[in-house]
């Protein structure tokens, strides 16, 4: 991946090709989990790639653009399933897999090129 730093405007148009990617990705698994969100906010956040709040608001990191298709849904998949699982237990786990079986080999690409990623 190319380290370079992206300029202002490059920046501003991911964060619009997120927010309707996101939606179009959250709004198909939220239908076939059962699950319903609030809003969505696209966020340059420095650790987190999403994040899940009781008031059933999803927020995530526009780099998620950067990374293959797959692990963009591992985390949405993944902030959907805290609203059936505030937690990260076993039956949190066990939701997740029930939708993406490979949800681990996702996890393990985002945290081997996580760090890359957020350097742009």
């Amino acid at each position: 991946m190319n380290k370079t730093k992206l300029s202002e405007k490059e920046r501003l148009e991911y964060r619009k090709k997120a927010k309707l990617l996101f939606r179009q990705r959250a709004e198909y698994y939220a239908s076939v989990m059962g699950v319903t969100f609030n809003r969505i906010a696209i966020r340059e956040q420095r650790t987190r790639w999403g994040s899940c709040s009781s008031k059933k608001n999803l927020n995530f990191n526009w780099k998620l653009l950067l990374a293959p298709p797959e692990v963009l849904d591992y985390v949405v998949v993944h902030e959907l399933c805290h609203l059936k699982q505030m937690n990260h237990s076993r039956v949190f786990w066990a939701e997740v897999a029930a939708i993406l079986p490979d949800y681990k080999e996702r996890k393990k690409w985002l945290r081997e090129h996580g760090a890359d990623l957020m350097s742009v």
